[in-house]
């Protein structure tokens, strides 16, 4: 497993917000619920499109293509069309700075 990466700056997010951002040439959403953050990559496995332009409310994100949708927290996907989860990496935060480590590095 990779090292922990730095990534954004937590004055770049505010709850409910989302943000793309690359890690290690890996394109990979940061999400804020909360306090809490999480990362899951910009990819519906549906048919491999993006997801940092779906809709996300509470804890889940929805494809803008054809509307499969995905938890945040594990990229576990939610509703057909996906069946397979998108991947999910960890995040820490030290400091102002939101670090990710990419899980199959």
């Amino acid at each position: 497993m990779s090292e922990f990466t730095k990534a954004a700056s937590k004055s770049d997010l505010k709850p409910g917000d989302k943000l793309l951002v690359e890690v290690n040439e890996r394109l990979v959403i940061l999400f804020q619920v909360d306090q809490d953050y999480f990362c899951l990559d910009d990819v519906c496995t549906h048919d491999g499109g993006t997801l940092s332009d779906g809709e996300f409310e509470g804890c889940e994100i929805a494809c803008p293509r054809h509307g499969a949708k995905f938890d945040i927290r594990s990229g576990n996907a939610l509703c057909m069309p996906a069946t397979q989860p998108t991947g999910s990496h960890d995040v820490k935060v030290e400091g102002d700075d939101i670090l990710v480590r990419l899980a199959d590095e």
